[in-house]
């Protein structure tokens, strides 16, 4: 991250919806994210910040949940444990490197891609609904809960 800065960081947040939610869980974020989150959200709101080796230790649950994976080496562990920490209306956003292009450190044949997020939160009833870029390398794709029958979340 620290060679592909942060797309229009002073709109980022707020195009991420993350300077509202009570309770935020920002999981293996690089620092000038993690800095930039800490500053826009006020005081007040609870953002905890973990790795994802160490998320089995955190018991609470939130509202919104950043998880920040490149690579799918151990990604489903990070995963599954982020959507057991999701309140029932809660979102979660996604961050990995784009498939196309040269410069993070995983290579591109180990990213993981929209499909396999689609895939593994899928299973914790989570859709995708929309996408937001992050750095000239990064995107954030955001899930949230499925449409019941009526079509209402």
């Amino acid at each position: 991250m620290k060679d592909a800065p942060i797309k229009n960081p002073g709109g980022l947040v707020a195009r991420l919806e993350l300077d509202r939610p009570d309770r935020l869980l920002v999981i293996d974020a690089p620092e000038p994210l993690s800095a930039l989150l800490r500053k826009a959200r006020p005081e007040l709101l609870v953002t905890l910040e973990s790795t994802g080796d160490a998320i089995r230790a955190i018991k609470e649950t939130f509202d919104a949940i950043l998880v920040w994976r490149e690579d799918r080496a151990g990604s489903r562990a990070v995963f599954d444990g982020a959507v057991k920490r999701l309140e029932a209306d809660g979102i979660v956003w996604a961050v990995t490197a784009m498939r196309k292009v040269r410069g993070p450190t995983t290579p591109a044949v180990h990213r993981l891609e929209l499909s396999d997020l689609v895939t593994g939160l899928g299973k914790g009833g989570l859709v995708h609904d929309r996408e937001v870029r992050v750095s000239a390398w990064h995107v954030a794709y955001r899930f949230v809960r499925g449409k019941t029958r009526a079509g209402s979340r």
